[in-house]
């Protein structure tokens, strides 16, 4: 057995109300095609594609399934940016690979769920639509911009006025919104779950409680080595999301750490329902301080929030992120609370996603900026034919060399501050 365990997964609303987990394998080979470090969405999308292309793949997850951020988000599924648009993308990058790249993003919804039926993935997956309202006139106008772009790519993305938002969300605040009708909701940890299975299922193999210790190039292949054991392997993918310790150093120190605070509240009654979220939709305004919500199965609310000063955060803005659940959506009660979880997201500098080669045949890939579901579908695959041999060129994510932030171990300290002034700023704004 490994010397080395992490930390069990932390309780969430998704520990509470998952399947069963996969039975995995407590043995690893000595030997495979790929081997994939960290068993997170990315990892296990990777591995997936990788074992339907018939190689033989080994996942080496540090401590267990969904105690990462693939278990302790939300569950919304976003095919966009969280910081970005058509025309940003276009004035980053060059015409052909800003067409490539936004393809892909723009697609990523539709391929979880693809996944999802695929495999017959049990999620509770709920492909309805993605609502962004617009706070303000301004904001407005930049959405009606945006989603006409989005159209003019092929994707299911209209402009909605500020009567049809409020209809969508019994909220009269908003100049508007988008809505992507591709976008939706999930069950993360039975998502992943579903994964693991679907991978193992085609010979795949994943132990958890396996922290890499060292991957070293010897000759034309990789070793890998981690506690008791050795791989040999003629790829390595490395997908440990904002880890930073041991060989997760070489990728999550170079993005911006974000900690996320999760609430779920107590179900909610079916009146209220049907007045906040006729459709089921799932919501995140354009506020800086963003508003974000969605319903369970059970019908209870989620949404979340980051905290300025993390002492004392977990009950503190659990209390915050409910109260402003009950004001914002003007729900005739308190619901309580149910659990508060948290996780760890990365913002990448340019709030692109990014492709990293660590050597002839190890590649990395982070960057989901906010939007874990949709992207790491993308990030996955696009790993998977990197491990297959694709040339770096004919992929729509340009290949670089990792680099990291310097002053790394300060970024939660700008973070918090950035925080600060985006309250500050929607405060300026709602001021008469």
């Amino acid at each position: 057995m490994p010397s080395h365990v992490a930390r069990p997964i932390n309780p969430t609303l998704w520990t509470l109300t998952a399947s069963r987990a996969p039975e995995l394998s407590s043995e690893a080979p000595s030997r495979c095609d790929v081997v994939v470090i960290g068993a997170g969405f990315t990892g296990l999308t990777a591995a997936l594609h990788l074992t339907r292309a018939g190689r033989s793949v080994t996942v080496l997850e540090a401590g267990q399934l969904g105690a990462g951020a693939s278990g302790m988000n939300a569950g919304f599924v976003v095919p966009n940016f969280a910081k970005a648009d058509p025309a940003t993308v276009r004035q980053k990058l060059p015409s052909a690979e800003a067409d490539a790249l936004l393809s892909l993003v723009g697609s990523g919804a539709d391929q979880v769920f693809a996944i999802i039926a695929e495999e017959q993935i049990a999620c509770d997956a709920a492909q309805t639509g993605w609502l962004q309202p617009a706070y303000g006139d301004d904001m407005a106008q930049i959405l009606r911009r945006r989603a006409k772009d989005w159209t003019e790519l092929g994707r299911p993305v209209d402009f909605l006025d500020a009567r049809a938002i409020r209809n969508e969300t019994g909220m009269d605040i908003y100049s508007g919104g988008l809505i992507d009708r591709s976008g939706g909701t999930i069950h993360p940890l039975n998502y992943l779950y579903g994964l693991a299975r679907a991978v193992t299922r085609r010979g795949g193999v994943i132990r958890e409680n396996s922290r890499v210790e060292s991957v070293e190039r010897d000759g034309g292949t990789w070793r890998i080595g981690f506690a008791d054991h050795e791989i040999e392997a003629e790829a390595v993918i490395l997908a440990t999301n904002a880890f930073t310790d041991g060989i997760a150093s070489r990728m999550g120190r170079t993005g911006v750490p974000l900690k996320v605070y999760q609430v779920a509240t107590k179900p909610i009654d079916t009146e209220t329902v049907a007045r906040i979220a006729p459709n089921r939709r799932p919501v995140g305004d354009t506020r800086s301080n963003l508003f974000t919500y969605r319903l369970d199965r059970d019908n209870r609310l989620i949404s979340g929030g980051m905290a300025i000063n993390p002492i004392g955060a977990f009950e503190r803005v659990g209390r915050a992120v409910v109260d402003r659940l009950v004001s914002e959506l003007r729900l005739p009660r308190h619901p309580g609370i149910e659990i508060v979880w948290t996780g760890t997201a990365v913002m990448t500098p340019d709030f692109l996603p990014r492709l990293y080669r660590f050597g002839e045949g190890f590649f990395g890939g982070i960057g989901c900026n906010g939007r874990g579901i949709a992207m790491t579908a993308q990030l996955g695959r696009t790993l998977a034919r990197l491990a297959l041999g694709e040339p770096a060129e004919s992929l729509p994510i340009p290949l670089q060399s990792s680099r990291p932030l310097p002053f790394h171990a300060l970024t939660p300290m700008v973070a918090s501050l950035a925080l600060a002034h985006a309250r500050f700023q929607d405060w300026r704004s709602s001021r008469p």
